[in-house]
């Protein structure tokens, strides 16, 4: 059984949607929860969770903001002293072709989505180091993974989730901090009027929190983008051809002879980090060199 008794968990934008949903999940096993939101939501579903015999604490920190996060994380160590979890759920749409979009609305959703996601995994890292142990989710989406039309600065900034918990999950390892992406797909405000009523139906939050109650498990992979959507769990993965090593003069006509090869997936690897990339492109070029690379 995956138990939560005895942590705290904080769920940013719960108070509708996924975010709802996961601070009831936590809640339900054992969890004490933090339910942010702007909104009035979040004391709605902080009552929720009481009247269902839980504990939790509506704060209605707006995530862009460093000192309103900050003062989140210090009302949750006062009240508890400890935070075992964040989920990083809040965000918000301003869609419109990229042509058509005004920057400011571009600037606004990277400051809820990956600024926020910054400022509350900032505000935890330390605690969770001093503890040796702590859980974060990050949330991206299909337009980030995927794209999806008018969505430019919904897009860039799930997909910068990725990168965020690329770093992350190296930095937080030594002190059992693992970090991972959910890309959920659900029926949520952010969706309404954009999908089949019989579709909507089908992706309620619920199939989906599940699986980020496994992601903040004790037992936990690290460095994963679980997608989900209706009930179906499936890993999406960041992955690297073999490719070709151009010998002799490196012009652009030289790539584009070699592009087939290129593109090749056969043997496709996972890439441990950046440096293990540097590493494999360096040992390749100095073998056909002949240069002994102590590498």
């Amino acid at each position: 059984m995956i138990d939560f008794a005895g942590q705290v968990a904080i769920v940013t934008g719960a108070g509708a949607g996924l975010g709802r949903s996961h601070a009831l999940g936590l809640a339900a096993r054992g969890a004490c929860v933090v339910v942010n939101d702007v909104g009035q939501g979040a004391d709605a579903v902080a009552r929720e969770i009481e009247s269902a015999g839980g504990q939790a604490m509506a704060h209605h920190a707006d995530v862009s903001d460093e000192a309103m996060v900050s003062d989140m994380i210090a009302r949750t160590m006062d009240r508890w002293g400890r935070i075992d979890a964040l989920v990083n759920n809040a965000g918000i749409l301003r869609d419109k072709t990229f042509a058509k979009m005004d920057m400011a609305d571009f600037r606004k959703v990277i400051d809820v989505h990956l600024i926020g996601s910054a400022n509350c995994c900032h505000a935890v890292w330390p605690i969770m180091r001093a503890q040796g142990f702590g859980r974060i989710v990050l949330t991206a989406s299909g337009s980030g993974l995927y794209g999806n039309f008018g969505q430019a600065n919904y897009g860039a900034a799930k997909a910068a989730m990725v990168g965020l918990m690329n770093v992350l999950h190296i930095e937080g390892a030594r002190d059992d901090i693992r970090v991972n992406t959910l890309a959920p797909t659900a029926a949520t405000a952010m969706t309404n009027g954009l999908l089949p009523e019989a579709a909507l139906d089908l992706l309620q939050p619920e199939t989906i929190t599940p699986g980020v109650l496994f992601l903040l498990s004790k037992d936990a992979p690290n460095r994963t983008i679980l997608s989900a959507g209706a009930g179906t769990f499936a890993v999406t993965q960041i992955r690297e051809t073999q490719g070709a090593l151009i010998k002799g003069n490196i012009t652009p006509e030289a790539v584009a002879a070699q592009w087939d090869q290129i593109t090749d997936a056969t043997d496709a690897e996972d890439i441990e980090n950046a440096f293990a990339q540097t590493r494999k492109y360096a040992l390749r070029a100095a073998k056909a060199k002949g240069i002994a690379l102590d590498w």
